[in-house]
């Protein structure tokens, strides 16, 4: 029953990680907006080349959380 409750302690440390990871995510600048500081003023230059929607920070922590989930879950039935 030990391990049980370890690999629970270890989803939610999972899951803690990944969530940190997405919320750091929503507050990145997308790289298609650039701010200039002259006219402080936003503009907005869409290559569909370069636009890079998601970060790595976004898709690891997706990934934790998800991983995190599937954790709790094989801990609900083994425990």
């Amino acid at each position: 029953m030990e391990y049980v409750l370890a690999l629970e302690l270890a989803g939610y440390a999972l899951g803690a990680l990944g969530a940190s990871l997405v919320f750091f995510e929503f507050f990145q600048m997308p790289s298609y907006v650039e701010y200039s500081t002259e006219y402080n003023d936003y503009s907005v230059d869409i290559s569909p080349k370069d636009a890079d929607e998601y970060s790595w920070a976004g898709r690891v922590g997706a990934f934790l959380l998800a991983v995190a989930f599937a954790i709790q879950f094989l801990v609900a039935l083994l425990g």
